[in-house]
């Protein structure tokens, strides 16, 4: 009995020593393994139903929901991200040559502002706008020369990009085709009850769902909008801006009104009444209200959590997993709350003398 023990343990340290082997070495394509899974069981709904036309041909319906993801899925991001970087390396050309005076705007939009405004401002200890204005020269600068600078990294590291994309579509394919069996596999490894197990499988699949599906849309819907309104006002790099105003709307307190309603309130101190009052309406009335709209009837209520818990999930997954954290954040977050509500729900109860 101790002999048996011990194989065990030694079987236990050697399965640890090759798990971590193993991840060590997929860690340079983690990215391309991630969104591998991810849009596997994002489309596989779509795999089963072309499984059951198709006759059972695993490898034919694989193969079509494989081509119906990248015309639908990858290739629109990567044509956005083309154009951002190069619209972000434009905006930095015209803010290094001064045609763009972010610091001018921010001058003529003080001198705009009522008398009583000014001083109420220099009261506050806010007045001064030249130190403001340089922060946000600043600021406008670095983050145009980061679009810049990834147009070059992306023209360097192009090879990169393909071999990870490769990769990415290779592992998709399979994850397609064997996704439902790969699934029961790692549910059976894991040391928990079935029904656990089944409790742990359904809430990270709609995790995921909700994340990707629900949140992403609702912030391509937000981005879109902006970007449109701010293209049909005459705003220089609407692109740029539309990009931005979609991922502010991921964070829940924070959403794409930190982007519009500045430019709006400028608008209307400068005396461009007509395209702030349109540009402040367009924000709350048709911006404002797709979140209100969409995000339930795409994310549902069974995955809703707390706007706290994914801001901080949110902003933390992107701190660490750098873009691809917007989902794992949420993600681990949803799982330690179901992983901690099934330890409640099993642990046993101590009743109380009566």
């Amino acid at each position: 009995m101790n002999q048996t023990s011990q194989q065990h343990k030694a079987l236990l340290l050697f399965l640890a020593l090759v798990t971590i082997a193993f991840i060590w070495i997929l860690l340079p394509f983690y990215g391309a393994v991630f969104w591998a899974v991810i849009l596997g069981i994002l489309f596989a709904p779509m795999q089963r139903r072309l499984l059951l036309r198709l006759g059972w041909r695993r490898n034919l319906a694989a193969g079509v929901t494989l081509l119906v993801c990248l015309m639908i899925a990858i290739l629109p991001v990567i044509v956005i991200s083309t154009l951002l970087v190069q619209e972000g390396a434009a905006l930095y050309q015209r803010i290094e040559s001064g045609q763009l005076d972010i610091a001018g705007y921010l001058e003529r939009f003080q001198q705009m502002l009522p008398a009583f405004v000014q001083n109420g401002l220099d009261r506050m200890g806010l007045g001064n706008f030249e130190g403001m204005r340089d922060k946000i020269a600043k600021g406008a600068m670095q983050g145009s020369q980061f679009f810049a600078s990834q147009a070059f990294s992306f023209g360097q590291g192009t090879f990169d990009f393909l071999i990870s994309f490769g990769v990415m579509l290779y592992l998709l394919f399979f994850c397609l085709r064997d996704g439902a069996e790969l699934a029961r596999k790692v549910r059976t490894a894991v040391p928990l009850a079935e029904q656990q197990k089944r409790r742990l499988q359904l809430k990270f699949n709609r995790v995921v769902r909700a994340t990707v599906k629900g949140n992403l849309l609702v912030a391509v819907t937000q981005g879109a909008l902006g970007g449109i309104i701010f293209w049909i006002l005459g705003i220089p790099s609407p692109l740029v801006w539309g990009v931005l105003m979609a991922f502010l709307s991921l964070l829940p307190a924070v959403g794409a009104g930190i982007v519009w309603a500045p430019v709006a309130i400028y608008f209307l101190a400068t005396g461009a009444v007509w395209q702030g009052v349109v540009l402040a309406a367009f924000g709350v009335f048709v911006i404002g209200l797709v979140d209100n709209l969409l995000r339930p009837m795409l994310v549902g209520k069974d995955t809703k959590m707390p706007d706290y818990l994914i801001l901080i999930s949110t902003l933390g997954g992107l701190a660490v997993f750098g873009l691809n954290g917007f989902v794992i954040g949420p993600l681990i977050a949803a799982l330690f709350i179901s992983s901690w509500a099934i330890f409640v729900s099993t642990k046993p109860q101590v009743q109380l003398p009566s």
